[in-house]
C-alpha cells in the first residue's frame, strides 16, 4: 500500500498480513480521488472513513490536507495498525474508533462532506449503508457518500444515488444528501 497524493506521496506501508482487509488498488484509488479533488477543499472538510482497515483511505486523506478524519473498525488489530501509522507519521488530525459500523451510523450525530466506505464485499448489508448515512443525516448540504463495493452488487435503488463508476471487479458508487 502506497500514499499516491499530499506531504506524505510515495511512502509505502507494510500492513500485517493477518489482517482481514482488501485494500483499494492504487487505480481505484487515484481515480476517486481525481473526482474528490475537482469537487473538494480538503483542508475544509471532515472526512469519514467506514471500515477503514489498513486506513489506506484515511491516510491519503490526511496526506493531501484533511481538516479531520474519523476512522471507524472493529477489528482490533486494524485499529491497532492505524494508530501506529498515525504517531509514526504524526497524523493528528485522524481519530480512530473501534466500533461496529452499523451501530455506528445508527448514533453518530456530526455530519461530514466526504464518507468513504469499503466494506467487506460478503457483507450481505451494504445496501444498508447509504440508507443508515441519508437517514441519520451524516452528510452535509454539499456531502458525498462514497460506498466502494463489487461490481456485480447494483446500489442505484438507494436513496440519495447519484452515480457509480466501475473500476474492474469494484465499483464505487456516489450518494449524495436527500433534500
Amino acid at each position: 500500500m502506497r500514499i499516491i497524493g499530499g506531504t506524505l506521496k510515495g511512502i509505502r506501508f507494510n500492513a500485517p498480513e493477518s489482517l482481514p482487509v482488501r485494500p483499494t488498488t492504487d487505480m481505484a484509488k487515484e481515480a476517486l480521488f481525481n473526482i474528490l479533488y475537482n469537487t473538494y477543499d480538503f483542508d475544509s472538510c471532515d472526512v469519514l472513513d467506514l471500515f477503514c482497515g489498513t486506513g489506506n483511505i484515511s491516510f491519503e486523506f490526511a496526506s493531501r490536507g484533511a481538516k479531520s478524519v474519523t476512522a471507524v473498525d472493529k477489528h482490533s488489530g486494524c485499529v491497532f495498525w492505524v494508530k501506529s501509522v498515525i504517531a509514526k507519521h504524526h497524523l493528528d488530525v485522524i481519530d480512530v474508533q473501534k466500533a461496529d459500523v452499523f451501530k455506528f451510523l445508527e448514533t453518530h450525530k456530526k455530519s461530514y462532506q466526504i464518507i468513504f466506505a469499503d466494506p467487506p464485499y460478503d457483507l450481505p448489508t451494504i445496501p444498508k449503508i447509504p440508507e443508515l448515512v441519508i437517514n441519520n443525516n451524516l452528510l452535509t448540504d454539499n456531502g458525498l457518500l462514497i460506498v466502494e463495493h463489487p461490481s456485480l452488487l447494483k446500489m442505484n435503488a438507494q436513496p440519495g444515488f447519484k452515480e457509480t463508476r466501475r473500476y474492474g471487479n469494484s465499483s464505487f458508487s456516489f450518494f449524495e444528501k436527500v433534500k
